[in-house]
């Protein structure tokens, strides 16, 4: 063999070998992704962890939306009164949802969860006592401060713990576990308070969410990739400042918001129309219609493809469209009119609040945390306004009140989206001239 040949050979060796060995350092070097996934150790314990506490922060929350005729009459106060029992808790929640999310840097997303539902349930076996309205609207703030500190450390908990392929379903797990909540405690708080009286329902619904919170704590794996954070004060601030000066992302809170006032308004009210004449519903049979809400889990997961057909703005039209359509169906002295018009209220709401809160996420770039955190806080403010305005339409004007007030919303929505349409229009054609 010539020294060229014997030279080149050596060469092609030593290349192969720095291949081999780099290819192995590569081997070597990547990490492994431990995090869970579907079929994997924990996950299940870890979704139906957060299932149930779904289930118990719901259900605790709007606790007594479906027992307000009840509260009026043992009380003797009007409906608008009565309707701060549920804009308490929800604007609590809206008012620390932000700065517990800040709180869950610290000290982790499982120690808040577990604080959160403790003191929310501890809080819930006092409700049944309240001598007062005023001592049971006080219970209510306490137990929607605590309860905040579940959306503010559960899509952080999975976005840390779950691999992303599988973010979404776990995600989808959770929220189900809100909407399952929220319709169970109306539904069986309605037929307990039909034999027992509003006390014994809410007692029992106490008892319910302290199983959640043993058993959401007893399976909820440990969190292996947390990383404990200072909370600087001034970064939370400069996040917060970046994401309301995004005039796209501000049009989404307000669409959230207003969104969430018609389906605070109707859902506050519709008790009080439905146990007056000419429906004279008994009260069991009022909090069935809760049931309605299976509605609405349909109408979100299907959002997806609504705004794959129709973009986000045409999405949101229709979203509007539907409830306005549903809310004139309710005006009505029919019952099947009025539930028909319910599940049109629902779907619509549903799938605009679906497409406004997936659009937050995709639309901030950073600080996403306290991009979700803003829009929850937008959501929350619309429910306990929409609880406490549609009471005081109702009061002024009946029902026909309440369903006023749902389509000035509704009118918000649409001028907001045309005015964001507009503004977009305007933005590409400087980019063109550019």
């Amino acid at each position: 063999m010539s020294p060229a040949s014997s030279g080149a050979s050596a060469t092609r060796t030593d290349a192969r070998t720095t291949t081999s060995r780099t290819t192995t350092s590569r081997r070597v070097s990547t990490p492994v992704d431990d995090r869970m996934a579907p079929g994997g150790p924990g996950y299940r314990r870890m979704s139906l962890a957060l299932f149930l506490a779904g289930v118990a922060t719901f259900a605790l929350l709007y606790s007594t939306q479906a027992l307000l005729p009840l509260i009026s009459a043992d009380f003797g106060v009007s409906a608008s009164a009565a309707s701060w029992t549920v804009s308490a808790a929800t604007g609590a929640l809206a008012l620390f949802v932000l700065p517990l999310s800040a709180v869950s840097e610290r000290f982790g997303r499982r120690t808040l969860m577990t604080a959160s539902l403790v003191i929310a349930v501890a809080v819930g076996l006092l409700v049944p006592f309240a001598p007062s309205l005023g001592a049971l609207i006080a219970l209510r703030a306490v137990q929607g401060a605590a309860l905040a500190g579940l959306p503010a450390s559960a899509t952080a908990y999975l976005a840390e713990e779950v691999r992303p392929k599988a973010l979404i379903t776990a995600i989808g797990l959770f929220v189900a576990g809100n909407s399952v909540g929220g319709m169970s405690g109306r539904v069986i708080t309605g037929w307990i308070a039909q034999e027992w009286g509003w006390r014994a329902a809410v007692g029992v619904l106490g008892v319910v969410a302290v199983a959640c919170a043993v058993a959401f704590r007893a399976l909820l794996p440990a969190p292996r990739h947390f990383t404990p954070g200072s909370p600087r004060p001034r970064v939370l601030a400069r996040t917060v400042r970046n994401h309301l000066s995004n005039p796209l992302l501000c049009r989404l809170y307000a669409i959230g918001a207003l969104f969430m006032t018609v389906f605070g308004a109707v859902y506050t009210v519709i008790g009080y129309r439905l146990t007056e004449a000419p429906f004279s519903l008994p009260q069991g049979i009022v909090g069935s219609v809760f049931l309605v809400y299976l509605v609405g889990t349909v109408s979100a997961s299907a959002a997806g493809r609504l705004v794959g057909r129709l973009g986000r703005r045409g999405a949101l039209y229709l979203g509007g469209a539907t409830v306005v359509v549903g809310l004139l169906l309710s005006l009505a002295d029919s019952l099947p009119l009025v539930l028909l018009g319910l599940v049109l209220i629902t779907s619509g709401f549903f799938a605009g609040h679906a497409v406004a809160s997936s659009a937050v996420s995709h639309t901030a770039k950073e600080g996403r945390a306290q991009a979700s955190a803003l829009y929850q806080s937008a959501y929350y403010i619309g429910s306990s306004a929409g609880s406490t305005l549609g009471a005081v339409a109702f009061h002024a004007g009946g029902w026909a009140g309440t369903a006023g007030l749902g389509m000035l919303a509704v009118a918000g929505v649409v001028t907001i989206t045309v005015f964001g349409s507009r503004a977009a229009r305007v933005r590409r054609r400087h980019l063109a001239a550019a």
